[in-house]
């Protein structure tokens, strides 16, 4: 088996006072696996930066491997171990992730970076923690908790109305005997039904002389028991649900709960008219672009330079992207996008607004359906737009065929989005930084600014591949449409 200094010589980039660095941090691991009751690494990044190597591995004795076996000599990289390559690139601990490990473990992972004298990170340090009983308990006490909320609920529903807990109920509460006779009604209960129009309910009158047919028996027997109907007048709008008891098959009373719901109709009114306001300008956004996409392919058709045209034809698929964002927008009214939809589009468009005749280019999306914020989403198309038409302008120049394969990942707090063509292959990365294509240049802005996220180049052999991770932010997960019940 390789020492760490042996593994570090052949793969990496350390200098001899990083590897030393490295193998005293080494030495001291399985105090720290063992520690931890966690299994520990440190991976190093290869010698193109494009993935990290694992140069170390400690499994506890202190608790259950998830490991088989040695990891030493494996690649980590931007697809399989997102925040493994997050951290070497941006020096940033990611701590306390979510993931699943190649043995099907639900565990917990962090990664801190190591770093040498200069503060340059020459390396991260790797804890993985089976938490598949944590999880498990964090089922059940959601079940407890939910488990709880119904049974404060039903107490709440069958408070002895002679007690004072039922005059303070947000609720107006009616109780009925056997013959649908009403034994009890609380003055909230009076104060819902004069807002619609309903006689009050005075004890020792039937409910069918206020309610009708709405609570007769034989809509009792219809609904099971249970009926709930949306009652309105004006403004106001009351939710009532009403409940027979029954014994050997024969009512023996039951109760009518109501509840104001004006303040939620209202709000859904409101917001349904906001989100007709909303889609008709994302429409008229995506009017205006595509007739600005218009004007300049006429301007286009004009130029008799081959240079300008490329450069129109570039800025027409930018914009054209971003103008399939704002259609979706104006047909769904939803601020979170589905963009495994998008990449479909997007690319299927580019590739065929920019292939030669005779040229023949499949495009392939894979992955799950992840969903973004709408400005997170612009980024994303005007990132995938850059890297496909790299593609086709550097990858299958002097091809007559070719394969663009994108896929689409949401994995430990990550979205990785991959792009890899089977065309030349990237010679020199390094040159390709100093010439300052525009469409790098574009791709890596969005990547550092607007997603602050971090962007991945790999020579495939048969191709290249570009791997953008981008970290979920918390304000992201929470972005969604505020839902408003019965």
């Amino acid at each position: 088996m390789q020492s760490i200094r042996e593994v570090c010589k052949a793969s990496t980039t350390l200098s001899d006072d990083d590897i030393r660095i490295v193998e005293d941090l080494a030495s001291k691991l399985q105090i720290f696996a063992d520690l931890s009751q966690a299994d520990m690494f440190i991976d190093c990044p290869t010698v193109d930066r494009s993935a990290a190597m694992v140069v170390a591995q400690a499994a506890p004795s202190t608790a259950r491997s998830m490991y088989s076996g040695s990891v030493v000599g494996h690649l980590a990289t931007a697809i399989n171990e997102p925040a493994v390559m997050y951290c070497l690139t941006t020096g940033k601990p990611v701590i306390g992730s979510r993931g699943v490990s190649q043995e099907q473990v639900v565990m917990r992972q962090s990664v801190v970076p190591i770093t040498n004298a200069a503060g340059k990170t020459i390396g991260t340090l790797i804890t993985e923690q089976d938490i598949s009983k944590q999880v498990e308990q964090e089922k059940n006490v959601e079940m407890l908790k939910e488990t709880t909320e119904h049974l404060s609920e039903t107490l709440i529903q069958f408070a002895v109305p002679d007690l004072p807990i039922s005059s303070l109920l947000h609720e107006g509460m009616i109780l009925f005997d056997q013959s649908g006779v009403i034994t009890y009604a609380n003055g909230r209960a009076h104060k819902l039904l004069s807002l619609i129009g309903f006689e009050r309910p005075e004890k020792g009158e039937s409910i069918e002389r206020i309610f009708s047919w709405r609570v007769s028996p034989e809509n009792f027997v219809r609904n099971g028991g249970y009926i709930q109907e949306e009652l309105s007048k004006g403004k106001h709008f009351i939710m009532m649900k009403a409940v027979s008891s029954v014994r050997k098959q024969d009512i023996i009373g039951g109760f009518i709960l109501l509840r104001d719901i004006s303040d939620i109709r209202e709000k859904e009114k409101q917001l349904m008219i906001k989100s007709a306001v909303i889609k008709e300008i994302h429409h008229r956004v995506k009017n205006n672009l595509q007739t600005i996409s218009s004007l300049l392919r006429l301007q286009m058709r004009r130029s008799q330079s081959n240079e300008i045209e490329k450069v129109y034809r570039e800025s027409i698929n930018r914009i054209n992207s971003i103008a399939i964002i704002h259609e979706y927008l104006a047909q769904d009214g939803l601020e979170q996008i589905d963009f495994k939809e998008i990449l479909t589009k997007i690319s299927k468009i580019i590739v065929s607004s920019m292939r030669r005749s005779e040229q023949a280019i499949h495009v392939v999306v894979t992955g799950e359906s992840v969903y973004l914020p709408s400005n997170k989403a612009t980024s994303f198309a005007l990132i995938v737009t850059e890297l496909i038409q790299n593609c086709m302008i550097h990858g299958f120049l002097e091809q007559q065929e070719g394969k663009i394969s994108i896929a689409l990942v949401a994995k430990e707090d990550f979205v990785s989005l991959s792009v890899t063509d089977d065309g030349v292959g990237i010679e020199d990365m390094e040159q390709i930084h100093k010439k300052g294509h525009l469409g790098l240049k574009i791709v890596d802005t969005l990547v550092r600014e607007d997603l602050e996220g971090t962007m991945h180049f790999r020579n495939t052999g048969n191709g290249t591949e570009v791997t953008i991770l981008y970290p979920i932010q918390k304000e992201d997960e929470d972005d969604t449409a505020e839902d408003y019940g019965g």
